[in-house]
C-alpha cells in the first residue's frame, strides 16, 4: 500500500452549527482519540514523516481518532472575543466520538490540551477508557511568573509560524530545514498569530488543579526530560493529584509528541492502552451542581393560595426543565421538599452559570424571583439522584445568596476564566456542616 492511500479522509462532525474535523485510521480494539497541542493541523501532520510514522504505529494497537478542535485547522472558527471554554472543548471530543460510534475511548493528550482532556475524563468517566497526558500541567507555562508569560505570548504573536518562533518548542532542531519548513507551515494553517496568542492568554487564566482528585479513569503521565517551560515537576504534580496515576519521566528534550526520539514513548503508550486496565468507576463524576430557590414563596404561597399557588410551581417547574435542557444540563429533581426550587447538574460551569442567569430572567414575566448557588466537585451518582459532599456545598452556597443572585463557591471561577464571565469576590464564609470556610463569588451582570 502506498503511503498516500494509508491517509485517512478528513471529516466533518456537526455541533450545532458548527463543524468539527477528524479523521480516524487503524481498527484495533480500543479507540484511542488524539487531542493535539495548539499549532498541530488535521491534514498538515501527515507532511512530516516522524508524525506519520508516529499515528501509524498508534494505529496499529487502536482505532486511532483525530480531530481539529474548533479554532484549529479545518475545523470551523471561534470569536477571539469568546473563546471556547474547556468544557465547550470537551464537546468537540464528544461530537466526534458519537459521530465514530464511539462508546469509550482512551485519550492521549498533548502539552496545552491537557486541561481539556482532564476536564473530559473528569466529567465523562463513562466515555473515557483511560487518560495519557504528554508533557501536560494543570495550567500551561506554571512556572512562569505573569510578565514572563505576556513576554512569550507577544513573541508568540510577533514570530508565529516562523522559524524564531519554531526553535522554542524544538531548539536541537535549529538546523533541521525539512522540520523547520514543515512546522512554521503546520502552525501556520493551524492558525492565525493572533488567534495563537488568545488561545494561550485565555488557557493560561486556567487552572484545573480542583479537577485532578475526581479523576478515576486509569491514568498515564508521560514527561520528556528537558521539555521547554513544561518542567518535570509539573508534570509529577499532576500525577500525584490523581488517584494511582503512574508518571513516568522519557529522555529527550522536544517539547512536541511526534519529536523523535518517541519510540520508548510509544512503547509505554501501547502498553497502557492494550493492557488491561481496571474499569473507571462511572458512579462517580466530576460536575457543576446548581440549586435554585424561589425569593419570598411562603408569603407569595399565602397571598396566592393553594391552587394558584400550585399552577405557579407547575410553570416554574415547565421552564426550569426548558432552560435546563437548552443549556445543556440535566434536572435531578424538584427541591420541594426542601424549598421551591430545582436540583441540576452540567458537565462544565460555565452552562451552569448561564443556565442559572436564563432561569432568572425567564421566570421575571411569571412574577418569580429567584436565587442561585453553584459549586464544582465531586458526585455520587445514585440512580436518577445524586449525592456526596459536593451537593451538601452547592446546597449552603445557595443559602447564602440574596434576591436575583447567582452565587458559587471558589471551585467555579477558575474553571470559567477567560470565558468573558466576571465574578465579585465576596469574602470567607463558614457554611453549615462544611468543615472550614468556603470562599464564595457573586456573578456579575
Amino acid at each position: 500500500m502506498t503511503e498516500e492511500l494509508e491517509i485517512p479522509r478528513t471529516q466533518f462532525a456537526k455541533l450545532g452549527r458548527d463543524r468539527i474535523a477528524y479523521q480516524v485510521l487503524g481498527e484495533g480494539p480500543v479507540d484511542l482519540m488524539l487531542v493535539p497541542a495548539i499549532g498541530d493541523a488535521l491534514d498538515v501532520r501527515w507532511e512530516y514523516p516522524p508524525y506519520a510514522s508516529l499515528m501509524r504505529r498508534l494505529a496499529s494497537f487502536s482505532r486511532l481518532i483525530m480531530l481539529d478542535r474548533r479554532g484549529v485547522g479545518a475545523s470551523d472558527p471561534v470569536s477571539l472575543e469568546a473563546l471556547p471554554s474547556m468544557e465547550e472543548w470537551a464537546d468537540d471530543a464528544l461530537v466526534v466520538l458519537d459521530a465514530v460510534g464511539s462508546e469509550r475511548a482512551a485519550l492521549l493528550a498533548v502539552n496545552d490540551a491537557g486541561p481539556t482532556a482532564l476536564m473530559f475524563a473528569a466529567t465523562r468517566p463513562d466515555r473515557t477508557h483511560s487518560l495519557i497526558l504528554f508533557n501536560s500541567s494543570v495550567t500551561p507555562l506554571l512556572s512562569q511568573t505573569p510578565d514572563e508569560m505576556e513576554a512569550l505570548f507577544s513573541f508568540m504573536e510577533e514570530h508565529w509560524g516562523t522559524e524564531e518562533n519554531a526553535v522554542v518548542g524544538a531548539p536541537h532542531l535549529a538546523d533541521d530545514p525539512v522540520y523547520m519548513r514543515w512546522v512554521t507551515k503546520n502552525m501556520r494553517l493551524s492558525c492565525s498569530p493572533r488567534e495563537a496568542g488568545a488561545y494561550m492568554r485565555h488557557l493560561s487564566t486556567t487552572d484545573v488543579s480542583t479537577v485532578l482528585p475526581t479523576i478515576r479513569v486509569p491514568t498515564l503521565v508521560l514527561h520528556r526530560q528537558d521539555t521547554p517551560y513544561m518542567t518535570v515537576d509539573q508534570g509529577r504534580y499532576v500525577a500525584e493529584q490523581i488517584q494511582g496515576a503512574r508518571f513516568i519521566v522519557v529522555p529527550g528534550a522536544g517539547l512536541m509528541l511526534y519529536l523523535k526520539p518517541h519510540a520508548q514513548l510509544l512503547d509505554h503508550i501501547e502498553e497502557f492502552v492494550s493492557g488491561t486496565a481496571p474499569a473507571a468507576d462511572t458512579n462517580r463524576a466530576l460536575a457543576t451542581i446548581l440549586f435554585t430557590d424561589i425569593v419570598g414563596s411562603t408569603e407569595q404561597a399565602s397571598v396566592l393560595r393553594d391552587r394558584r399557588w400550585r399552577a405557579l410551581l407547575e410553570s416554574h417547574d415547565a421552564v426550569a426543565s426548558t432552560v435546563i435542557d437548552q443549556h445543556g444540563g440535566r434536572l435531578v429533581r424538584s427541591t420541594r421538599s426542601t424549598g421551591d426550587g430545582v436540583l441540576a447538574t452540567f458537565d462544565g460551569p460555565g452552562r451552569a452559570i448561564r443556565c442559572a442567569s436564563a432561569l432568572r430572567d425567564a421566570l421575571i414575566p411569571l412574577n418569580i424571583t429567584i436565587r442561585a448557588g453553584l459549586h464544582t466537585g465531586e458526585v455520587e451518582l445514585r440512580g436518577d439522584d445524586i449525592g456526596g459532599i459536593a451537593v451538601h456545598v452547592a446546597a449552603r452556597v445557595l443559602e447564602q445568596a440574596g434576591a436575583n443572585e447567582v452565587l458559587t463557591s471558589s471551585a467555579v471561577p477558575l474553571l470559567v476564566a477567560g470565558s468573558g464571565i466576571e465574578f465579585e469576590d465576596r469574602g470567607e464564609h463558614e457554611l453549615k456542616g462544611i468543615s472550614g470556610t468556603v470562599r464564595l463569588f457573586a456573578v456579575e451582570e
